[in-house]
């Protein structure tokens, strides 16, 4: 049997279930996760399929770039969502999640972007941009 994974904006406008696997998280640090995070975004992953978004119509999407966007809670301004424009799966921020999940992060990316006020010295793979092969569900 499939696990049930939950999870919510701050002001519960929005909440979300997952039934199926998720992906190890990613620690991204580009500046456009920098800038709308404080930090970096650590998200996890799921196939469309599997995601289930309740209270959509409270969503605000952010087209980021041409090729992805953004998707936050436009009541209380939680950022819950990075969607590739043209892959079937949805990248959900790790610290949404109101059930426990079984994953951590594993690989840092976009590292070249950081901030300099803080290391990453947790000894995981760091890479300057993407990662090398994009792992999913």
């Amino acid at each position: 049997m499939a696990e049930i994974h939950a999870g919510s904006c701050n002001c519960g406008q929005v909440t979300f279930s997952i039934k199926g696997n998720l992906r190890d998280i990613m620690a991204c640090h580009c500046s456009q996760c920098r800038k709308q995070s404080g930090l970096y975004f650590a998200a996890t992953e799921a196939k469309d399929a599997d995601l289930i978004i309740n209270g959509a119509e409270h969503i605000t999407w952010y087209s980021a770039s041409e090729a992805a966007k953004r998707g936050f809670c436009k009541t209380c301004g939680s950022t819950l969502f990075w969607k590739h424009n043209e892959l079937d799966r949805t990248s959900i921020l790790a610290g949404a999640f109101d059930t426990p999940i079984n994953v951590k992060i594993t690989e840092h990316i976009f590292c070249k972007d950081r901030s300099r006020f803080y290391d990453i010295s947790d000894g995981l793979p760091q890479y300057d941009g993407p990662p090398p092969i994009l792992k999913t569900p």
